[in-house]
């Protein structure tokens, strides 16, 4: 059986150094590196940064045109006023805004922003998903998958 889980996520970018220096920007602490990626420790998997160009030669797509959009990467906050604050902080860091926080028809509150290379993140707070004393999220009622 396949486990459900989900180590390593990979961003596909253009310019590596300027993508390092946006996740900079936020806080983000890379953890490691290799020739043309970088790496950062997050609660229970990682997230890369890779060129794209090298990303679909890895693949062994070498030459494909890699895309961006068709995915939101999200972080849930305990508080709205975390969520402004890491709109505000994205938004300086470079990011684009896509929709601006506000209370959504599920009842949380909620925004998008496009990295520098398209990778549309959410950033939520959900009043029926309460994270976890580590930031961590568990769906309630969910079976532990651990």
């Amino acid at each position: 059986m396949t486990p459900q889980r989900v180590t390593l996520i990979t961003l596909g970018v253009a310019d590596l150094a300027k993508a390092k220096a946006f996740y900079a920007t936020l806080g983000w602490q890379e953890s490691g590196s290799q020739e043309g990626v970088a790496f950062y420790q997050m609660h229970g998997a990682v997230m890369a940064l890779f060129g794209r160009a090298d990303l679909a030669a890895d693949q062994g797509r070498p030459g494909a045109a890699l895309g961006t959009g068709a995915m939101t990467l999200a972080q849930n906050f305990a508080t709205e006023a975390e969520v402004d604050a890491a709109w505000a902080e994205a938004l300086a860091a470079g990011a684009a805004p896509l929709k601006k926080p506000e209370k959504v028809f599920w009842g949380g509150y909620s925004g998008y922003y496009a990295d520098p290379d398209g990778h549309v993140w959410e950033i939520a707070m959900n009043p029926f998903w309460p994270l976890q004393a580590d930031g961590s999220l568990v769906l309630p009622g969910a079976p532990d998958v651990h």
